[in-house]
């Protein structure tokens, strides 16, 4: 079960399918894409996306899946990564509340999102040996951009599992926090966002997608950040900003 609720221009998503961790069957993902749907609908400057009960998102939900019929590239490649790709282009700063289980789609959902506060003691790494299975929904670019080919291979060869704290330390996500600090940092840091600049943060939001995925090198994203920097000239926060400085007040941004 998937919920939507929206404050103060604040989109929540909440994962709520405590009594499997949050697992997420086809009818899930289906829900999940349509929140973020309505979420950008409406406008939100932020959203946060959560889960309910002792786990962020154990992955997919198999207990009724037969290996011999299974649709892999169905689930994987028809569903999870254009959910993936939807949630990474929302037009709003996005932050995630990491705790408990973060394994397999649970923790692509972490990789789509842009800012992920962790738990101490959550548990993210590659549990498929287990099920003769492999990492997927973007696991083994995150962990060997971030931890190299030989701990990536570790982490796959021998199912451990990192704590929170580890994976932050490793470079994985943006902050680890005490387990009941987590939730209540990622809805300020969210509510925080959303009265900033929106264009200003979607102006570094796709710049930083496009230095990652086109390799751009330093000259290149220079360029990026001048004709981003020009454009938002163009805008009614830029200019706010500008002249809260100048009257040395704090600056009443509307999201424009």
């Amino acid at each position: 079960m998937i919920e939507l609720t929206i404050a103060d221009d604040v989109a929540t998503v909440v994962l709520d399918a405590p009594a499997r961790l949050n697992s997420l069957d086809e009818q899930a993902l289906h829900d999940l894409g349509r929140a973020y749907e309505d979420a950008e609908a409406a406008g939100v400057r932020a959203l946060v996306l959560r889960g309910e009960g002792r786990a962020f998102c154990a992955g997919r939900d198999i207990s009724g899946v037969d290996p011999r019929d299974d649709d892999v590239i169905g689930y994987l490649g028809g569903l999870v990564t254009p959910l993936l790709r939807r949630m990474s282009r929302f037009p709003a700063p996005t932050f995630a509340v990491a705790h408990g289980a973060c394994l397999g789609v649970g923790l692509g959902l972490l990789i789509a999102t842009d800012v992920v506060y962790v738990a101490e003691s959550a548990k993210i790494g590659s549990p498929f040996a287990a099920l003769g299975a492999t990492l997927d929904s973007g696991g083994h670019a995150l962990f060997l951009d971030r931890l190299g080919a030989h701990r990536t291979l570790d982490l796959v060869y021998t199912g451990r599992l990192m704590s929170g704290t580890e994976a932050v330390a490793s470079g994985l996500f943006s902050r680890a926090l005490p387990d009941d600090e987590v939730l209540a940092a990622t809805t300020d840091a969210a509510a925080t966002a959303a009265r900033g600049a929106t264009a200003a943060f979607l102006a570094s939001k796709q710049l930083v997608a496009r230095i990652r995925d086109e390799r751009l090198a330093l000259w290149e994203s220079v360029d990026i950040e001048n004709a981003a920097q020009a454009a938002l000239c163009d805008t009614e926060d830029y200019r706010e900003g500008f002249a809260a400085f100048q009257e040395k007040r704090t600056p009443m941004f509307r999201g424009r």
